[in-house]
């Protein structure tokens, strides 16, 4: 009787271990726990970077990148219980400055363009201090790439393309991007869709051709960095760059104080540039499976 008692007691509570494990084991579970874990993280460290001085900053947001990138890893292999190839160290710096490369085109051609349709002309700031500008601009665009791609790309994704498949995924982390920065200065409903499409497809896209969270980051970074740089707001957040901007004309081509995410004109570069990398996506074959 002691045996079957023991052996009953044991069976009980392997089925409360086995439900416990299949609680984490869901997706919405993991994608909230790493989330929160990011967040942390984020919430900790970047008070100490806007206070620090210079290269310390800089040091700081590396750590906090690092700190953020190693949640994410802890959460996907043991709640999620899956490979992480996204963040793959075979490849990752070619990875990081390709992506890098096309962000950098992206914001280039869409500046261009603005300028020469007389939305925003540019004059050297004579007062800027040039390597505490570099340093701003690179720590502020770093920070923001890493923890909000391990979010929306990472987690977010990785969890919808679990449950409903990969379009939903899509449209969902894209809607999302584009509604969380609505508390942003200069805000609208049209610079929430514009930055749907422009930044939730793009970067969605970019991840799905790609199959990898260093390119997205990548183009994430060197977007926000340059922007930075040439003393656009960065979705609605002022920065003193190496230039004044002067704006000029409707905010449909200007972004108005929202910044040069709020134009229609880097809307429709973006869709020339997801659009192909979806097609290379399908036609590759290249889009993740619903892992198990």
């Amino acid at each position: 009787m002691k045996k079957r008692s023991a052996h009953k007691e044991h069976s009980q509570m392997d089925e409360k271990l086995s439900k416990w494990n299949l609680f984490w084991h869901f997706p919405i579970i993991w994608m909230i726990a790493g989330t929160i874990g990011i967040i942390l993280v984020d919430a900790l460290i970047r008070p100490l970077v806007e206070q620090a001085p210079g290269l310390v900053s800089l040091l700081l947001t590396l750590t906090l990148g690092f700190l953020a990138i190693m949640v994410y890893m802890l959460i996907m292999k043991y709640l999620a219980r899956r490979s992480i190839p996204e963040l793959s160290r075979k490849g990752a710096g070619v990875e990081a400055v390709m992506g890098a490369l096309t962000g950098l085109i992206f914001i280039a051609l869409s500046t261009i363009i603005i300028v020469l349709l007389g939305g925003y002309t540019f004059q050297w700031a004579n007062d800027a201090d040039t390597v505490t500008v570099l340093i701003v601009s690179i720590e502020a665009a770093l920070g923001a790439a890493i923890v909000e791609e391990l979010i929306f790309r990472g987690l977010v994704f990785q969890a919808i393309n679990k449950l409903l498949g990969t379009w939903t995924g899509l449209a969902v982390t894209s809607l999302f991007f584009g509604i969380a920065h609505l508390g942003n200065t200069g805000a609208t409903l049209w610079s929430a869709f514009a930055l749907s499409l422009e930044a939730g497809l793009l970067l969605g896209a970019a991840y799905l051709w790609r199959r990898n969270l260093w390119f997205v980051m990548g183009l994430h970074f060197s977007w926000n960095a340059l922007e930075g740089l040439l003393g656009i707001p960065v979705s609605g957040h002022s920065s003193a760059g190496l230039f004044i901007v002067k704006v000029h004309g409707p905010s449909l081509l200007t972004g108005g104080d929202f910044g040069l995410e709020g134009s229609v004109v880097p809307v429709i570069i973006s869709l020339l540039i997801s659009i192909p990398m979806l097609y290379g996506a399908i036609r590759n074959r290249n889009l993740p499976p619903n892992f198990t």
